[in-house]
């Protein structure tokens, strides 16, 4: 087993216009990042992930990058963000950006002028194509819903391709300038002193062009663009260059959101892979239908959950090492996603805490997570921000979904849900911001749920978080937590996950139950040593026979 510092590592999501205001404008920023890096120490994380931060008209929350060199003054300027470099490297914590390379703004200078001057050579860094009759290329379906192509103005039966919204023109990675100009840029970053980036949507940069009408999936005639331009053949190749041009020369961390196929895993995040690590969408994207769909519920069941985790853990040990996470930015919160309305406790979130906190691979805590925020309720669509969750229901109601319905559906996975503003204390807009308005509303259970109120509570989920932190990073469990080898334990049918992590020496088992009834287990005998459990009167001895209260969560240990 390879060790690397990443593997050691637990990581901490920022999504920076909800983290913290410190000008009082509304909106969270780079200074307010600098000033609530104190709290990430207490809370015990090596590296920061920092949304995009790059100048962007924010037509999808900063994934639409006008100027990749540039900090948009939304959030400062580039010497703010040098200083939060600086000033995080002194508390020991690493700095990751995000990595936008798929698509830009359709205001990035590039496209500007692809569409000024079809001479230009930046009209090669675009996809640019002819329509038939004035209609689009094919009838592919944007990620974000509607047609994937959009007319170029004043060009006649000219279109170009957006997988995502219509101001976000993919790149042409075939072009091999636009890979020069984006390696420059890559390594801009990497010299200021970047750990390294979480790299967006990367599988689709490689394109399967295809033309005419394909075969519809939907009512709205189009058919899901994935098929066409995620994990295409050759995408291998565009990926180890960027790797052997930029990453590996620094020994930087990445961590790619793509959804690679099992048999490739190794490619990947192999010994000599693309990537660190890749995130795996199978347990959290379990409530979303094969097209994309929030509303097309898919029916997942607590077995299929189980199902998913324990497959990935097992390919993934094999091949490489991986990312956890339970929710993010593109997520709603997991609480409010995997556990019953009803059933939402300090126990049910400790429960989940534990569950993946102690899976093999590196952790990444999302803003809040550690709190344990939940959903936001809204009331009216036009409350959404989000452009995704708007799409999606109109969607819906194209697919003849009832508006109460499609409402109900949409707002439940809205993206919108984890991207409130972080709840700090019970003050005016739960400390987030001293402005009277905040670009998104505070979610009003801010008085019940905020950093201040669990930071004084020895039973609270926040110290728990810690807790499992401490146990990953300064405990006689560690080389287990980290290194050891994932077993579950099959023998167990009812409605729990039991699995032990195995190292020469020291073993630990943990062992969750995910319902509100009383669960009944057996467990190998020499696990006799309760470290942590989330029920905080769990004597510190265990019997073979072990019994489960409702949501309860044991880590177990062999000495």
């Amino acid at each position: 087993m390879t060790r690397k510092w990443w593997k050691e590592s637990v990581v901490y999501q920022i999504y920076p216009k909800s983290f913290q205001d410190s000008n009082a404008n509304g909106s969270g920023d780079i200074r307010g990042i600098i000033n609530r890096l104190d709290y990430l120490k207490r809370l015990g994380i090596d590296i920061i992930w920092i949304c995009p931060i790059y100048k962007s008209p924010m037509d999808d929350g900063g994934y639409d990058i006008s100027d990749y060199y540039s900090i948009d003054p939304m959030f400062g300027d580039n010497e703010d963000f040098d200083e939060l470099i600086r000033r995080a490297d002194d508390l020991g914590i690493k700095i990751l950006m995000d990595l936008v390379v798929n698509h830009t703004s359709d205001e990035h200078q590039w496209f500007k002028e692809a569409l000024s001057d079809q001479t230009s050579k930046y009209r090669d860094y675009y996809l640019f194509k002819k329509g038939v009759n004035g209609e689009p290329p094919n009838n592919w379906r944007s990620y974000f819903g509607g047609s994937a192509w959009e007319a170029v103005p004043g060009e006649e039966n000219m279109f170009y391709l957006h997988a995502f919204s219509r101001k976000q023109p993919d790149l042409n990675w075939e072009n091999p300038d636009l890979r020069e100009d984006i390696y420059e840029m890559i390594n801009y970053w990497l010299d200021k002193g970047l750990a390294g980036f979480r790299v967006d949507a990367i599988l689709n940069i490689k394109k399967n062009m295809v033309y005419g009408t394909l075969e519809p999936d939907a009512e709205d005639g189009l058919v899901y663009i994935g098929h066409w331009i995620m994990n295409q053949p050759g995408v291998t190749s565009l990926l180890k260059e960027l790797n052997a041009r930029t990453f590996e020369q620094r020994d930087s961390f990445t961590v790619a959101e793509a959804a690679v196929p099992n048999e490739d895993l190794e490619e990947y995040i192999g010994p000599d892979g693309f990537f660190s690590m890749v995130f795996d969408f199978s347990y959290t994207d379990i409530d979303v239908s094969e097209t994309g769909d929030w509303f097309r519920p898919s029916g997942w069941t607590f077995e299929d959950m189980r199902e998913k985790i324990v497959l990935n853990q097992l390919i993934t040990q094999e091949k490489g090492w991986g990312a956890l996470y339970l929710e993010n930015h593109d997520q709603p919160r997991s609480v409010s996603k995997y556990i019953p309305k009803e059933d939402i406790s300090d126990y049910s979130k400790k429960m989940l805490a534990t569950l993946f906190m102690m899976l093999r691979g590196t952790p990444f805590i999302y803003q809040g997570q550690e709190i344990g925020m939940t959903n936001i309720e809204m009331n009216v669509i036009d409350q959404f921000e989000d452009i995704a969750t708007h799409d999606q229901y109109k969607r819906a109601l194209k697919e003849g979904v009832s508006e109460e319905d499609a409402f109900r559906l949409i707002s439940s996975r809205s993206r919108d849900n984890s991207r409130t503003p972080m709840q700090w204390n019970d003050s005016k807009q739960a400390g987030f911001s001293e402005s009277d308005k905040t670009w998104m509303k505070v979610n009003p259970n801010y008085t019940q749920i905020n950093v201040d109120q669990q930071e004084g509570d020895a039973q609270s989920v926040l110290t728990f978080y810690k807790e499992l932190i401490q146990l990953r990073k300064n405990s006689p469990y560690k080389e287990a937590i980290v290194y050891g080898e994932f077993v579950p334990e099959l023998s167990n049918r009812t409605q729990t996950i039991v699995y032990e992590r195995i190292t020469a020496r020291v073993n630990v088992l943990v062992a969750i139950n995910y319902t509100n009834t009383v669960q009944t287990i057996r467990i190998p005998s020499d696990y006799t040593v309760c470290v942590l459990s989330n029920y905080d009167d769990r004597s510190t001895r265990l019997d073979t026979l072990l019994t489960l209260r409702p949501y309860e969560s044991i880590i177990a240990a062999n000495q």
